[in-house]
């Protein structure tokens, strides 16, 4: 982002004299900070500008702004891999432990068949039912 230019036609509000910005330095700064708001200083009794407040990020060089924007796309983009990562790691963890969770329940269900005559308890239907979807993989 470069600086903006300072044109001729400023807005005379906007230009101040020197004496003036001295006086009301803490306020302009705060403006320049919150309202993105550049005021001009010029000499007391002559027009031209002489120096200017301006926000911080508009005061960066093109050059830096660049820099900054590609340092930040590099950082974004290592993030995004370090996340994908940790998706795939987390998704395989997860698929993992839905195998081992739905393993030792067709196991406990086997065992349950060989112990119970099946269908002879309401209560041992009513859970199978509930582990239908578990025990179909």
């Amino acid at each position: 982002m470069a600086a903006p230019a300072l044109d001729q036609d400023l807005d005379r509000s906007r230009v101040l004299s020197l004496r003036e910005a001295r006086t009301r330095l803490t306020q302009l700064v705060a403006l320049a900070e919150l309202t993105d708001t550049v005021t001009v200083i010029a000499r007391d009794g002559d027009p031209r500008p002489i120096a200017a407040i301006v926000p911080a990020p508009a005061a960066r060089t093109v050059a830096r702004a660049r820099a900054d924007a590609d340092r930040v796309a590099e950082v974004t983009a290592g993030w995004a891999r370090r996340l994908d990562e940790l998706h795939q790691q987390s998704a395989r963890r997860h698929a993992a432990e839905l195998r081992a969770v739905t393993d030792a329940l067709a196991e406990a269900w086997a065992e349950l068949d060989r112990r119970v005559v099946p269908g002879s308890d309401p209560a041992l239907l009513r859970l199978r039912a509930a582990h239908a979807d578990l025990l179909r993989g």
